[in-house]
């Protein structure tokens, strides 16, 4: 049952009920883009390349949440300064993830899956890690519901593959009810003392766990990855 689920339930689902919120939200989807517009600018969706099943790389599409504020040379302001009070209730609230419905109808993504990181995070995942791209990622997951930001990138990971092992329409649903709590009550948004999620790579770094050298290593993978994807 839980095989015919992941080969062909799962995407059912997914098609169905993205379709329906799209139809049914878009009243809502249009005002806050009037909102982010008048708030923060133009343009209106944040898009970026991230890694999909496989490690295929997906255009993912948000309500953007900073400004493009820069310093005098020209380089832009830290994520801190960049996010307004608006862009943080949208993060808050997660109203911000709501454009990701289109890459779920599209089939980039699913509902509940391993949260899709940045091309710059993958390029530091071991064989293992890697596995957690096995998968469709998801909009939610099981890393979500157990900590989001607030716990250490390696517990992230674990929760991943556990998700992996274990797809099933009852486990699925679990993680969308208690998603809707943690949405709800507005934690484990951040991690402590930072306005954003620590990149991948930043933190094997900072953590003594790579290299300088293998840092930099990773980072030009990235752009190169990025460079292909682009032209």
């Amino acid at each position: 049952m839980n095989r015919m689920y992941q080969l062909y339930g799962k995407r059912c689902f997914d098609f169905l009920c993205a379709g329906g919120m799209l139809f049914c939200g878009a009243f809502l989807l249009m005002g806050l883009a009037v909102l982010v517009r008048v708030r923060l600018g133009k343009p209106v969706l944040f898009s970026q390349w991230r890694p999909g099943k496989g490690g295929r790389l997906f255009c993912l599409h948000k309500f953007r949440s900073m400004t493009d504020d820069r310093g005098g040379d020209g380089r832009l302001l830290p994520d801190a300064q960049r996010l307004t009070s608006f862009g943080r209730w949208l993060r808050a609230t997660s109203l911000d993830e709501l454009p990701e419905l289109w890459n779920i109808l599209k089939g980039d993504m699913s509902f509940v899956g391993p949260r899709p990181q940045l091309v710059r995070d993958m390029v530091f995942f071991n064989a293992q890690q890697m596995q957690r791209q096995s998968v469709y990622p998801g909009l939610t997951g099981l890393a979500q519901i157990r900590g989001r930001n607030r716990i250490l990138w390696e517990k992230k990971f674990q929760y991943d593959l556990e998700y992996v092992q274990c797809i099933s329409f009852a486990e699925d649903m679990k993680i969308l009810w208690h998603t809707f709590f943690q949405v709800a009550g507005q934690v484990n948004i951040a991690a402590e003392g930072m306005a954003t999620a620590e990149d991948f790579g930043d933190y094997l770094l900072r953590t003594g766990k790579i290299s300088e050298a293998e840092y930099w290593k990773g980072i030009v993978r990235a752009e190169h990855l990025l460079h292909k994807v682009e032209i």
